[in-house]
């Protein structure tokens, strides 16, 4: 089941963004950038805000109760933007990311949104074949944004 956020769903969030996040960073950043404490009451204050913020949408996907995925949306500088899409490591290849994607994608088609941006972290070449299947492709107008690659999804009408 695909729902909306509430903000009783945040201490959830916070430990799936930080489970996820262990998963690419790992090797790549030191533990305290992703995983330590300062990083996760950053990474609480993004989604609580995210949560509550206008304009913005936070989805949670739920499997026998528990949170399996989170994803979150919003427009920046005129730009539909992808902004998190997160899959617990327990629930990779069960569908659970193409349902949260999905979701976005007709939620936007519904509003006219006719492309949208994403960041994903270079090294995490999971994600980048995940998307690649979902039809993002290389943003030719901004591939690239420090250590993250910049992809870009056209939508169809469908």
């Amino acid at each position: 089941m695909i729902r909306t956020a509430t903000p009783t769903d945040l201490d959830a969030i916070v430990r799936l963004h930080t489970e996820a996040r262990a998963t690419y960073y790992q090797g790549h950043l030191p533990v305290e950038e992703y995983a330590g404490e300062a990083e996760v009451s950053r990474s609480r204050e993004g989604w609580s805000g995210a949560i509550d913020r206008p304009g913005a949408a936070v989805l949670c996907a739920e499997r026998d109760g528990a949170l399996a995925g989170v994803a979150a949306y919003s427009v920046r500088d005129g730009v539909m933007c992808l902004t998190q899409l997160h899959v617990a490591p327990s629930q990779w290849r069960t569908g659970i990311g193409t349902a949260l994607h999905t979701t976005c994608t007709d939620a936007w088609r519904r509003t006219g949104v006719r492309t949208a941006l994403l960041e994903v972290f270079a090294p995490n070449v999971r994600a980048q074949s995940f998307y690649a299947h979902h039809g993002w492709i290389e943003d030719p107008d901004t591939p690239r944004a420090g250590s993250h690659l910049v992809l870009r999804l056209t939508l169809g009408n469908q």
